[in-house]
């Protein structure tokens, strides 16, 4: 079998010859020989090369002596002259090492000394002989030694001097790419799939991975091969047990035996399982002996074996004492339990095929699983449940209703609440409180999904109505249901326009979750608020959703369901000031954490922002599917939400725009929800108008929108209508009317930036025809003008000045900055006072820490505060 040349641990090798000791240290099969074996090959021509391999459990000491002084005799090309005495109980190694040090001494050149298999030296006082060698070695010796565990060799002097190196396991690890390189040399041809789960499961193990290599040489099916490739594969076996475990003491094989078991072990848990005491003793031994044990923590206190030991420690376990492993798994299931470690718990019993056992303890604690997110994990034990055992465990219908809330199958999810509600009647306590909250909590959930504030609130209603806690673990439950009532029924308030009471309670949800230490229920709580906040503010909700993907990525949790509001918030706030290739990221982003997610809630969100994004681009039929799909998934809402309006008055306009004035007429009739007059459907229906070419039934339309008496969900619609009105306006020669209505519709849109209105209304020419000297709004104008030319626009709000963030009047002076208008023109064309501009520029210039209006400019483009294109020069 060809090797692959490890060019980067030579290198390190060559680089460390410049000191005096190189000390490798790996388990065995590491690759140690053969590395070193190559790296004295290359270095033959320049540097004289001493090796010697100490023989296995060298008891001679005096053997090893004699070997290494010929060695470095015969580099002068003399045999060793003067043998030293026979082996004797009294042998003195100061003689030896006085010798090998003289004849190293009168050597020319540099010189390496290599020694390997250093820990099969079994002497004390050899280790302190080859201590003073080491540390008295000549200035042009180097000494390379390769041992299995770490040595009791006094070299600290030569570390604090900065003369030895030392090369640990994870250096010597293969990393996925020489995995393949050996494969590729070999001959071998895998899927990448299979190359990764090979070196996975040999955690770049170089023995593991020549082993596999020589099996799957001719092999008729190499990638079933590498899927059950595991410890127990024959040669792997025989190489593990001779090169470890036969060579570990009886009690120690016994403990590595009966904790194969477990994924992971401590001293205390070793110690149950055993029944002997010095169980942390063997694991820290062994883990300093390289003896594939692995320490988890930085105390070192819990370990796992390497995955192909585990692989073979349990197939000898099965073999060899078949009995003991179900007691084994209970004693492990009950100690975690006792840990609170529900998860390794259930799997215990499941390996045990205590399967009633296991879904007890599984819906006992679903609550708490749920609420910290761990939904595919329960829905991992689910599935390691027998097909036929399952009906008659209807525990387990509480974690199914649950799995189910989180991928948006809520019929599926009422009706296996319907049977936990059946059974907790039944069930002895303190199972039956326990489903029973659980039930409460879930139809909370359900209720929220749905969009029932009625339900919402009578099921948040109960929760707080519980009993007083009695003890610690009633107090934190009463915590995290109040948590749940606060974010469910926030959720629902800001879907039904009560932003205000949304608002407040997801904040409440959320302070509370951070005292009470539930992360995952932060983050629901502050993606919620995020969305919540879009339809006041836009600024506001880009902040808010900012610190909800914080806070969610610091726990893993960047793609998880949970933060698709955010996801999907923030999106939607970028649409709207046209920042369209960042936006398409976050819907990138929130397609992967919504893959599994069938909702209608979110779904509606996201099929709307991406129906908005297609239509800032200028894409209409693209933008209609998304709309439609909204409307699709909004109508299996039990009740109208704040954004029924947009999502159906788009879906209609687009459609109009499309010149599908049919269809769009139908969706605009079948229009349900109470506030028909709403302001976005008066919208839907003068874009409507407009294609029929009847731009006074336009004006009728929007009329009701521009004076208030069409209400509307946010400020937005109003600058729609302004623009709808001005298109109007221009379709009857009303020039002037028209020009006053796009100025009208700047003033709206800038205090919050919004773009997209500009764009879905195409009023790109309405905005270009209106004279630029006698609009108040240029900065925005000029923004709205760069994402109609295709031009990526500034930034709303930069993500961290030096002096903090800019304000959006202080953003409005810095796009002016570029052009060669004085300050007084600069206020002209803002409609504002001298004095004014020049204490914003003064603030320009401290928060991005400039020194003057060049320098201001170069700040800004690198935070992109602003447009390639900036305004226009007079």
């Amino acid at each position: 079998m060809r090797l692959v040349d490890r060019e980067g641990l030579v290198a390190a090798l060559d680089r460390a010859a410049a000191g005096a000791v190189t000390v490798v240290t790996a388990p065995a099969g590491s690759g140690k020989t053969s590395l070193l074996r190559a790296w004295a090959d290359r270095r033959a021509d320049a540097h004289l090369v001493a090796s010697v391999q100490v023989q296995r459990d060298q008891q001679d000491a005096q053997s090893f002596w004699t070997a290494l002084l010929a060695a470095v005799c015969r580099l002068n090309g003399e045999p060793l002259a003067g043998e030293l005495p026979t082996a004797s109980p009294d042998f003195d190694a100061d003689p030896a090492v006085d010798r090998i040090l003289a004849e190293l001494a009168v050597l020319p050149g540099r010189v390496s000394l290599v020694i390997d298999d250093v820990h099969e030296l079994t002497s004390p006082e050899a280790y302190a002989a080859l201590t003073r060698l080491l540390t008295s070695l000549p200035a042009h010796v180097h000494a390379v030694l390769a041992t299995r565990r770490d040595l009791p060799l006094r070299l600290h002097r030569l570390r604090l001097a900065g003369e030895l190196t030392e090369l640990r396991a994870a250096e010597l690890r293969f990393a996925e790419e020489e995995t393949r390189a050996l494969l590729t040399a070999s001959g071998i041809t895998l899927t990448p799939a299979s190359v990764a789960r090979l070196h996975e499961r040999c955690e770049g193990w170089a023995a593991g991975l020549r082993l596999a290599v020589l099996s799957l040489t001719g092999h008729p099916d190499p990638e079933r091969f590498v899927a059950d490739f595991s410890g127990s594969n024959r040669t792997v076996a025989e190489y593990l047990v001779a090169e470890m475990l036969d060579r570990q003491p009886q009690e120690v094989q016994d403990l590595l035996l009966r904790t194969s078991v477990l994924e992971r072990v401590n001293g205390e848990l070793a110690g149950l399982l055993t029944a002997r005491p010095g169980a942390e003793r063997i694991l820290l031994a062994l883990e300093d002996a390289n003896a594939f044990v692995i320490s988890l923590d930085p105390q070192r206190t819990w370990f796992r074996y390497h995955h192909l030991l585990a692989d073979l420690l349990r197939l000898e376990l099965r073999r060899t004492r078949p009995d003991e492993v179900p007691h084994l798994h209970r004693s492990a299931s009950a100690w975690l339990a006792e840990q609170g470690q529900t998860v390794p718990a259930v799997r215990h019993l499941q390996s045990a095929g205590d399967w009633h056992d296991a879904a007890t303890l599984l819906a006992d604690h679903s609550l708490g699983l749920m609420l910290d997110g761990q939904e595919e994990i329960m829905q991992t034990l689910l599935d390691a449940f027998p097909e036929r055992a399952a009906p008659g465990f209807p525990e387990l219908s509480v974690v199914r209703a649950m799995v189910d809330l989180v991928h948006g199958r809520l019929d599926g999810a009422a009706a296996h609440l319907a049977v936990t509600e059946a059974c907790a009647s039944s069930a002895p306590e303190p199972s039956r409180r326990r489903l029973r909250t659980a039930v409460a909590a879930l139809q909370l959930s359900l209720a929220r999904r749905r969009g029932d504030l009625a339900d919402v609130r009578r099921h948040a209603e109960f929760l707080d109505a519980r009993p007083a806690a009695e003890t610690d673990e009633d107090l934190a439950l009463g915590s995290d249901l109040r948590v749940m009532a606060l974010m469910n029924l926030g959720t629902v308030e800001a879907w039904t326009d009560r932003h205000a009471d949304g608002v407040r309670h997801l904040q409440e949800g959320a302070d509370l979750a951070r005292r009470t230490g539930r992360p995952y229920l932060e983050v629901a709580c502050l993606a919620q608020l995020g969305f919540a906040s879009k339809l006041p503010d836009f600024q506001v909700a880009r902040t808010r959703c900012e610190r909800a993907v914080a806070l969610a990525e610091e726990h893993g949790w960047g793609t998880a369901p949970v933060l698709a509001p955010a996801l999907v918030t923030l999106a939607c706030s970028m649409v709207w000031s046209g920042e369209f290739d960042t936006a398409e990221e976050l819907l990138l982003r929130a397609d992967l954490a919504l893959q599994s997610d069938s909702g209608p809630g979110i779904g509606t969100l996201l099929h709307l922002v991406k129906g908005m994004l297609h239509a800032g681009r200028g894409r209409r039929p693209e933008a209609e599917r998304e709309f439609a799909e909204a409307h699709a998934l909004q109508s299996q809402l039990s009740h109208p939400h704040a954004l029924s309006g947009y999502v159906t008055g788009w879906l209609a306009a687009t459609r109009a725009r499309l010149g599908s004035l049919a269809p769009a007429r139908e969706t605009l009739a079948a229009f349900q929800a109470a506030p028909t007059g709403c302001g976005e459907i008066r919208n839907a229906r003068a874009v409507l108008s407009l294609a029929e070419g009847d731009p006074a039934a336009a004006l009728a339309q929007v009329a009701g929108v521009m004076d208030g008496s069409a209400p509307s969900v946010h400020v937005a619609t109003l600058v729609e209508a302004q623009l709808l009105a001005a298109l109007a306006h221009r379709d009857l020669a009303e020039h002037q009317q028209a020009e006053q209505a796009v100025e009208r519709a700047l003033a709206l849109a800038e205090p919050q930036r919004l773009v997209l209105p500009f764009v879905m209304a195409d009023a790109g020419k309405l905005v270009e025809a209106a004279p630029r000297g006698r609009s108040a709004h240029a900065a925005l104008r000029a923004d709205v003008l760069d994402v109609l030319h295709g031009v990526a626009p500034a930034v709303s709000v930069p993500p961290s000045a030096g002096g903090g963030q800019l304000s959006p009047t202080e953003l409005r002076v810095l796009r002016y900055l570029p052009t060669n208008l004085s300050r007084p023109e600069i206020a002209g064309e803002l409609s504002v006072s001298v004095n004014t501009v020049n204490t914003h520029v003064r603030n320009i210039y401290a928060k991005l820490q400039a020194t003057d209006r060049t320098s201001a400019v170069q700040r800004a483009r690198a935070l992109r505060l602003l447009a390639d294109r900036a305004l226009p020069r007079r």
